[in-house]
């Protein structure tokens, strides 16, 4: 942000500002020094959505509130913006910050000038070098006031198409600390409704479709998803990754899927429907697709089907597999109920959240900071398998009598390891009386990779059989000698269908995923080593002859 040089401005923009500066100017009735806000001027479209206890719902309780102000060429609005605002809400606010995008009119001198001669300390006028779009400037706001160290920010159009009047029934919710975001609706009836309000036809159905598909999506239940009027917790906002977020107008979208992702508590308050003559910017079919988009990227970075950079903090490499016949539907059975369960490699401790709902007693070790569901493990080890199991061993032998286990979890973690035969060797020693080893490792001769080499191509990718960081390959037979040469004999085996539904971004409770992995359990059977996807083996300690 800096201080902006004389922009160039048509002649019209140019009269706009002359006539929003003519009437402050004229408005001026006491010395500039001890003006601190406006004169309350509520539109007469608006007016009846004033309330008569504006003291009480305005009143701060401590809590610093900040309004960001998004204006864009608004040169012929934004005074009417401010004189809208209750002084009610201009005695309990903190700060009303005017983030102008590089307007090309004199959106930024009149703020300035508005600042100057009405001498309005709560307000604060910033601009941009470059226009950043909507999303961009918003995201700019947000890290202004978290920085200041606000408790609430709320967002507000320059444009005069939302109500300022009601500021205060938009924040309360979240200075009494029932919300963290709050969103208005114009889809609410209190104020009359949408159609009443003035919103196009074709707009209110495409809103509704939209709002309706994202609540179905995201397990919502909204009456409005594209209301750009919303105030936020800062404490819960500043959880939220920003930086890889899109500058565009489906910014408010993405924001309400990370806050939603993270359970905040949003709730909806009702705000009238009014349309004047402010352009409209958006591009309504370029909006939606962008929101179906965004929606789709998000479920398919959940389900680790790709990793698109805006929702990446919710990726997860090694997810819970939820498919029938998958390695971790396999492990679950291997496993069974109420037992001592070693889980190495246990990553964010996905698979020993379903464990433990059977009543199983989880340790966990890996190289992990912290594990997401560490709530789910009696006890969690930071170790690097790659170097041995000597500290998780040494740890178990300082355990009150010896802490050894009933099932020992090696999935998805042989083919990364330098020697893997060590760490499988000294998993003996962890073992209790009966116990036993359960392997997961990839069959690299899978029908997918031997078509792949039909072609010419053996090509790395981020998951999967030929993950980049895979160190060793595997086919039945040479996993099977594995076993053998580290001492174990197969208690039970098993191969794994290919994760279509994964692949895919389906769900695999459908009925069309039920079937096809039906289909290709029955190719499994008849022939493992050709359409096995992984090898799945429970080991024991080889009885001696």
């Amino acid at each position: 942000m800096h201080t902006k040089p004389q922009p160039e401005v048509t002649e019209t923009a140019q009269s706009d500002y002359a006539r929003s500066l003519g009437a402050l100017a004229s408005a001026v009735e006491s010395p500039p020094a001890v003006v601190r806000e406006f004169a309350y001027s509520p539109n007469p479209a608006l007016r009846f959505a004033a309330t008569h206890n504006e003291a009480a719902l305005a009143d701060c309780k401590g809590k610093r509130i900040g309004i960001l102000i998004v204006a864009y060429n608004a040169v012929a609005t934004l005074a009417e913006v401010l004189h809208r605002i209750s002084p009610e809400v201009w005695r309990n606010v903190e700060e009303i910050a005017v983030f102008d995008d590089a307007s090309q009119d004199a959106t930024y001198d009149l703020a300035m000038g508005l600042k100057t001669i009405r001498a309005l300390t709560k307000l604060e006028v910033l601009t941009h070098p470059r226009n950043l779009g909507y999303g961009g400037n918003q995201k700019a706001g947000y890290r202004y006031f978290i920085e200041k160290g606000f408790d609430v920010v709320v967002l507000l159009h320059g444009d005069g198409q939302y109500a300022p009047e009601i500021l205060s029934q938009i924040y309360r919710p979240i200075v009494d600390g029932e919300a963290n975001a709050v969103l208005g609706s114009r889809m609410m009836k209190d104020f009359g409704g949408p159609l009443r309000g003035g919103m196009p036809f074709y707009k209110y159905v495409g809103n509704r479709i939209l709002t309706a598909y994202e609540n179905h999506s995201l397990g919502m239940k909204l009456t409005e998803f594209h209301s750009g009027y919303r105030a936020y917790d800062l404490r819960a906002l500043s959880r939220v990754n920003l930086s890889r977020m899109t500058d565009d107008f489906h910014f408010d979208t993405e924001i309400l899927i990370k806050l939603n992702h993270q359970r905040a508590v949003i709730k909806e308050v009702p705000i009238p429907t009014y349309y004047g003559s402010e352009i409209c910017r958006v591009n309504g079919l370029a909006y939606a697709a962008n929101v179906v988009r965004a929606v789709r990227r998000y479920r398919k970075t959940c389900r680790s089907v790709a990793r698109f950079p805006e929702f990446e903090e919710f990726f997860v490499h090694y997810p819970a597999k939820e498919s029938r016949y998958s390695s971790h539907d396999y492990a679950r059975e291997m496993v069974g109920r109420d037992k001592d369960v070693l889980d190495l490699g246990c990553g964010e401790g996905f698979l020993a959240h379903e464990l433990r709902a059977g009543g199983n007693r989880i340790v966990g070790a890996d190289v992990v900071g912290q594990p997401a569901q560490a709530a789910d493990l009696e006890e969690y080890l930071s170790a690097d398998l790659n170097q041995g199991l000597e500290t998780v061993v040494d740890w178990a032998a300082r355990q009150p009598g010896g802490r050894r286990f009933d099932r020992v979890l090696l999935l998805d973690i042989l083919e990364h390891l330098d020697d893997p035969g060590r760490i499988l060797r000294q998993c003996c020693e962890l073992l209790k009386s009966g116990g036993s080893v359960i392997v997961s490792l990839p069959n690299v001769a899978n029908i997918t990779v031997r078509l792949m080499l039909l072609f010419g191509h053996f090509d790395y990718t981020t998951r999967g059989i030929l993950d980049e960081t895979h160190k060793r390959f595997f086919t039945r037979k040479t996993a099977r000698r594995l076993i053998a040469g580290c001492g174990y004999e197969i208690i039970e085996e098993h191969s794994t269908v290919m994760p279509v539904a994964l692949a895919l971004g389906i769900r695999p409770e459908s009925r069309v995923m039920k079937v096809v992995n039906g289909v290709l359990m029955l190719l499994t059977k008849l022939m493992p080593g050709l359409f096995g996807y992984q090898l799945m083996f429970r080991v024991g300690p080889a009885r001696k002859q």
